[in-house]
């Protein structure tokens, strides 16, 4: 599946607030409310396997919206457990931009009508950051997983390519949702690497340490 014309026009979302999934990326999962696990009975039943993950954003007077970009992410993987929750990995195919959502059709769970034309590049290959200094941003990294209390395994990191690199960073950091979303929304993997790079200084300043932990 690798042309806009193959991706279908409506598929079911999975509202998530700070899950983060890009294209060619691959986000774990634990799946166990009702709603959810018709979801995915459904999805498996479909040729293309998708699940859209999406965040929810809070508006003044508590209102709750969905954000306009999120991204689709193919069934790749999944395992049951005894008492009839799953675990599943959803590899990212492609962002997309929500039209509007589609009522009815007798579904527990949110579905939207989504339109792929914006995010031609995420059904092509990996991209690359030849900007990107290493050496530099590593250094960056580590002055940060020093403030937050993080460990990671530092080879794997130096070698990852750079797709793999920026993209896994900015699924797993500890960063706030609206964040994560301007992680989502940068147009190139450059933008995203700047938008990391600025995240990261600002905690930097900041010195504050966030709830979450990385995993």
């Amino acid at each position: 599946m690798k042309r806009i014309a193959d991706l279908p026009e409506v598929i079911p979302l999975f509202p998530l607030p700070g899950a983060l999934l890009l294209p060619r990326a691959r986000l774990p999962l634990h799946i166990f409310e009702p709603r959810y696990l018709a979801m995915l009975e459904d999805c498996m039943k479909t040729p293309a396997r998708l699940i859209g993950m999406i965040q929810p954003r809070s508006l003044p007077g508590g209102e709750t919206r969905l954000s306009a970009i999120g991204c689709a992410g193919r069934l790749t993987g999944f395992s049951e457990t005894e008492d009839g929750r799953y675990m599943i990995t959803l590899t990212g195919l492609s962002r997309f931009r929500l039209l509007d959502e589609v009522q009815g059709g007798f579904t527990p769970y949110r579905r939207g009508r989504v339109d792929w034309a914006s995010f031609a590049r995420d059904l092509g290959a990996a991209e690359t950051d030849p900007g990107l200094d290493r050496e530099g941003f590593m250094a960056l990294l580590a002055r940060f997983f020093t403030l937050r209390k993080l460990g990671s395994d530092w080879t794997n990191l130096r070698e990852a390519e750079d797709e793999m690199l920026i993209n896994a960073l900015s699924m797993l950091l500890p960063f706030a949702p609206e964040d994560k979303q301007a992680l989502l929304e940068a147009p190139s993997l450059v933008t995203r690497r700047e938008t990391l790079v600025t995240l990261i200084e600002f905690a930097l300043r900041s010195g504050g340490a966030p709830d979450e932990v990385l995993q």
